[in-house]
Parts: C-alpha cells; structure tokens; sequence
C-alpha cells in the first residue's frame, strides 16, 4: 500500500510542478489532493522518493521537483494515455482532410502539433528507403516530349519532363510509351523504392536497341525522382514556444536550438520507432537524450505510416517540465489521422 501511495505523491508531485513551475511542497500536496494520511506521512514518502532519486530540491526550499528518472517512472505508469474528445478528434480530422498533397500534409501536420501542444513540433517527411511505388505513369506532351509521373504509396507524388530523341505522337511512339508503362509498372508497382529500382534496372535490354534510349532516359527520370533530397528532412514549428518555458532549462535554451539545427539529430529521435510499441508513442526524459545538447528536454514520438508499414515519424519537444499525458494523447491521435489520409 505505501508503495502505491509513494507512487501517487510523485504523480501528485509532477502535475502540480507541471502546472504551477513551483517547487512542490508537502503542505501543498496535503490540502492539494486527498491522499487520506497525514502531512507526516507524505513528507515521509517524499524522503524516501527523494532517496530514491525521484524528486529533488533545485534549492534550499522546502519543495520538491521531480527528477529525470521521476518523469520516467510517471510516465511508465501512465495506466493508459487518455483519449481526446469527440470534438478534438474530428477538429483534427477536419484540419488535416483539407490538405492537397504531401507537403500540404506534412505542414499541416506540424502547425497542429505546435497549436495543440505548445511546444517544438518535429515531422519528418516519408522515408524513401521505406516508401513503396503506387503507381506510375508516362504521359506524352507533345511530338518529343514525356512526362513521367511517380506516386508514392506515402501519397509523394513527383512529375518530371523528358525529351526523347524520336517522335511519341505517332502510332509506333504511342505503342512505345504504352509498352514502356506496362513493364515499368510490371515490375515496380507495390514494391519498396530500393527493390524497384534494383528490379528495373536489366528492362532496357528487353527492348529493340533503337528504344533502349528512351527505356534509359525514363528509368533515369525515376531514379532522380526516388533520390529526391527529402528522403532525410524535417520540418519545424512552434520554435518560440521555447522561450515561454526558458527558465524550465539549464542556465539557456541555446543548446536546444542548437540541436533543433542538426537534422542528423532530429532524425535519430525517431530511428528507434517501432511498430506495436505498447501505446504506440515514444517518451525520451532529459539525460536518456544521447545529444547532450536535449539534456534539458523531453521528446514525444509516434511512427506514421500506411498499413502495417511504418514510413516515418512525428512528434514534439520541449522541457522535460511537460504535460506528458496530453502531449503523448496528441501525438498518437495525430499520427492516426496522417497515417489514414496517407492510406486514403
């Protein structure tokens, strides 16, 4: 019982310091929340959480706030993240249908996080290396000219213009271009963007050596497309929500900012996402960041994809002062509602 008890103080502990920013006392737990033991008895758990690493004293104050390993042991026994309201959801839903194509979601995405939240969105653009091709088309434009249209399974869509050396607008140009489209898509549609490239590259040979050339100049098109530089980017908001909790962090924000400017960092935040990960959000405290620049900071993550596959994540940052309830229920809803449209 006194462990249960213990556990409710520090959870007591946490949202009140989350609230207020003020170190928390025993008194105020005591006329706070209704523990049903006496004031004794709570300083009592408190020395034994402040023993344990928990809680501390930033000063020679009687209250206490929590530690690094305090928020994680909140958060680890978080029983369940609490839904959102009827009303959030479909505000979610309203907000993130309006979008045109995946950069519209994707900016969507990261400005609700931010509003939702208050604090640094993070969302990185659909992995390549995990992507698959939905389709592809060859659409010819004039006597020499093809556009060649890929579409991703993550909703990417990229157009590209190509000269060919021979004429497309005749009979024997038309039937080139529909045969090159049947093959392509033969042998790439529904397959990872690596797997496809590697499965197209002997199609020339099956080809006359007069259309080879044409077979070469569209599968070029295509792998330029595939090594498209987003492949390895993030997009930012709600940076200055940084500043309304300057005082959470030690000494300055500025190593935060610093490695909010190292996309190599912000990545790793969500390279270890995995699949079923129990409520299916990713909580890094404090000193659990391997850059020491995030010390100060916490990180709430989810994976999105479609189906059961995962193609990249989303999630926000900011003090390790943070309502982790809310910011993981947002998280993980928002996450939901990409990944649906993405499949949609």
């Amino acid at each position: 019982m006194s462990d249960e008890r213990r556990l409710a103080v520090l959870r007591a502990i946490v949202q009140d310091y989350v609230r207020t920013s003020e170190p928390v006392g025993s008194k105020s737990l005591v006329e706070r929340h209704h523990f049903g033991v006496s004031a004794a008895t709570v300083r009592n758990d408190m020395a034994i959480l402040e023993e344990e690493g928990l809680i501390h004293a930033p000063h020679t104050s009687a209250g206490r706030v929590p530690t690094d390993a305090g928020y994680r042991l909140f958060v680890d026994r978080l029983s369940a993240v609490k839904p959102m309201s009827g009303a959030e959801r479909a505000a979610i839903s309203r907000f993130l249908q309006g979008a045109v194509d995946l950069d519209d979601v994707v900016d969507r995405t990261v400005r609700l996080l931010a509003s939702l939240t208050h604090q640094v969105a993070v969302v990185q653009y659909p992995s390549l290396t995990r992507s698959s091709v939905r389709h592809i088309e060859l659409v010819p434009m004039a006597r020499d000219r093809l556009m060649v249209i890929l579409i991703a399974n993550t909703g990417r869509i990229e157009q590209r213009i190509v000269e060919a050396r021979g004429r497309l607008d005749d009979e024997a140009g038309t039937a080139l271009v529909a045969r090159i489209r049947s093959e392509v898509l033969a042998e790439a549609a529904g397959r990872s963007f690596p797997e496809a490239s590697a499965r197209l590259q002997s199609l020339p040979e099956r080809f006359e050596p007069a259309d080879r050339d044409l077979v070469r100049l569209v599968l070029r098109t295509l792998d330029d497309a595939l090594a498209e530089e987003r492949e390895e980017r993030v997009v930012l908001a709600g940076t200055s929500n940084l500043a309304r909790f300057g005082s959470d962090f030690p000494l300055t924000i500025a190593p935060v900012l610093e490695a909010l400017e190292e996309h190599v960092v912000l990545l790793k935040l969500f390279g270890r996402l995995r699949p079923g990960q129990g409520t299916g959000v990713a909580v890094t405290i404090g000193h659990e960041h391997e850059h020491e620049g995030l010390a100060g900071a916490s990180v709430v993550s989810a994976a999105y994809g479609t189906g059961s596959e995962l193609v990249a994540g989303l999630g926000v940052l900011g003090p390790t002062r943070m309502d982790y309830p809310t910011a993981m229920a947002t998280v993980r809803a928002v996450a939901h509602y990409v990944s649906e449209l993405l499949e949609s």
